[in-house]
Order: structure tokens, then C-alpha cells, then sequence
């Protein structure tokens, strides 16, 4: 049976990009390449950014960028060879690679862009060390593993919501102490930190980018009087919300 190999995208002289389910070519790219490959855990596992060795088959993108490119843009790379959990920002863009509806040549000339994009956006998360470790499991089951991803997922994707430990647990399918216990191992974090964290920068890029009152963006990030949104946000940045919007008004 032919297997067809993924679609590439020359996005320059510096940059490939990979799209699809198939092989790639052993020699597609040279020794000092930065490769980063995502996968989408559609087989049941996690969906992961990866800057290891692994099969192309899995990775439905794949990202190889001369290193020196990866120097001169982003002032470094990306470090030890890991496997981080995809955060939902990038899961999107992964998405809007792998499921682009245009006609060609349409199609080719968005992805490239959307290659950018998901390059700048990785780099940026790891500047940020906002990448969660996949290869923190430990002694945990597989099941249980893909169980506490979920409910990271499940934080990335809903922390506007009420969430408490219970409706996590209930949703993941694990019982408040394994999903405690686990979810600090696998994360290095309490379940009630990750909404906050969630939740506060996501306060922060609204405080930044809109005129919204405060107090209407601590509501709409979880929380229920500004008090406690103030002391949290203040806690977390430094500054109360209001500081630090006025400081970015002022800059």
C-alpha cells in the first residue's frame, strides 16, 4: 500500500514545514536543524510539542529550522531535547495547519504563514516557561496519565469557568487524590495554582489589549469580587490591575 508522504511547505531558505500523517524524507533537512514536531493525541494520548527524537508518522506538523535562523531570530533554542503537553494556543494553530479548507494555491501561502506563526508562538512559550513537561509521569499508569493531561487540557481550555477540584475530577474521571497528588507530579503545581495561573494571565492580556473595566475582567477570568481579583493579580505581577494598566498606558 502507498503512503503518502506529508505535504512540504519551503517556508525559506531557513524553514520547512512538514503537514500531515506521512513520512519525510531521512534527508530532508541538515544536522543543525531545530526540529520540533506536534502531535494532536489523536490515538488517545496527550497532544505534545516535541524537540526530541520521535516518529514523523505521529506528528500531523513538523517544524525544522536551521539553527543559526532559531540564534538570530529568537536569541536561542530551544534547550535540552523535551517533550512538553501542547498548550491550547498552539493546539489551535496546529489545527489551522493540518485542517486548512482553501484551494491551492491558496492553502500553501497560509500555511507558510501559519508556520511562522506556530514557530514564533513555540519560541515564545518557551521564553515564557509556559510549557508543561510530558515526561514527568513517573510511576503513574498510562491511563492515569492521559486521565491528568486531560485535566490540564481541560484547565487550558475552560479556566473561565467555575472550575473547583470535584467538576475536574469528575470530568477526568479520577478521585480528588489521585488527581491532587498526580497533577502536582506530572505538572509540578497544585490543580488550584494552574486555574489561577490560567485565569491571571489571561486578566493580564485583557487588561493590556481592551478598555474593560477591572472589575468586568475579573469576573469574566473566574473572578467574583474585584478584592480578590486585586489581591491575586497583585500577588501574581507585582502590581495591582489598575497600576499596571495605567503603566502601559503611559509607556
Amino acid at each position: 500500500m502507498t503512503v503518502t508522504p506529508k505535504r512540504r511547505i519551503d517556508v525559506s531558505p531557513e524553514m520547512l514545514s512538514f503537514i500531515g500523517r506521512g513520512p519525510i524524507a531521512p534527508d530532508a533537512w541538515g544536522d543543525d536543524a531545530v526540529v520540533l514536531r506536534f502531535s494532536l493525541g489523536d490515538d488517545g494520548t496527550a497532544a505534545t510539542m516535541s524537540h526530541a527524537t520521535g516518529s514523523d508518522h505521529e506528528a500531523v506538523v513538523v517544524l525544522a529550522v536551521a539553527a543559526t535562523a532559531c540564534e538570530r531570530i529568537f536569541g536561542a533554542l530551544p534547550g535540552p531535547r523535551a517533550i512538553w503537553h501542547l498548550p491550547t494556543e498552539l493546539r489551535t494553530l496546529v489545527l489551522s495547519l493540518r485542517d486548512c479548507p482553501l484551494p491551492e494555491p491558496a492553502r500553501d501561502t497560509l500555511c507558510l504563514a501559519k508556520s511562522i506563526e506556530l514557530l514564533c508562538a513555540s519560541f515564545a512559550c518557551l521564553h515564557e516557561g509556559a510549557l508543561i513537561s510530558a515526561d514527568g509521569a513517573g510511576d503513574l499508569s498510562e491511563r492515569d496519565a492521559r486521565r491528568l493531561a486531560a485535566a490540564r487540557q481541560m484547565i487550558d481550555d475552560r479556566w473561565q469557568e467555575k472550575l473547583t477540584l470535584d467538576t475536574v475530577a469528575r470530568a477526568c474521571g479520577l478521585n480528588r487524590a489521585k488527581l491532587t497528588r498526580g497533577f502536582r507530579q506530572m505538572f509540578g503545581s497544585s490543580v488550584a495554582d494552574a486555574i489561577a495561573d490560567k485565569r491571571l494571565s489571561g486578566a493580564r492580556g485583557m487588561l493590556l489589549a481592551t478598555d474593560l473595566p477591572v472589575s468586568a475582567i475579573g469576573y469574566r477570568c473566574g473572578y467574583r469580587n474585584n478584592a480578590s481579583f486585586t489581591r491575586a493579580f497583585a500577588r501574581r505581577f507585582g502590581v495591582p490591575p489598575t497600576r499596571l494598566r495605567a503603566l502601559q498606558l503611559a509607556a
